[in-house]
């Protein structure tokens, strides 16, 4: 679905918080099928990439370098 997200997962780091919002956007992006959301969309198109980027940073956290 989404090949154009990179991989994030790297065995000598964490990917930074720059990388995890990147690719949530490029998620939602995908997802939604908007490029950039409408004025009316943009609250819910930013919290969705912060969910998601919230999300991602926990799953590296506490499953692939513990």
């Amino acid at each position: 679905m989404c090949r154009n997200i990179r991989k994030l997962r790297q065995p000598e780091r964490l990917p930074t918080d720059q990388e995890l919002e990147e690719a949530a956007l490029q998620f939602v992006r995908k997802v939604s099928g908007y490029q950039k959301p409408s004025r009316a969309n943009e609250e819910a198109f930013g919290f969705a990439v912060t969910e998601i980027a919230d999300a991602t940073k926990r799953l590296f956290q506490r499953e692939l370098y513990t």
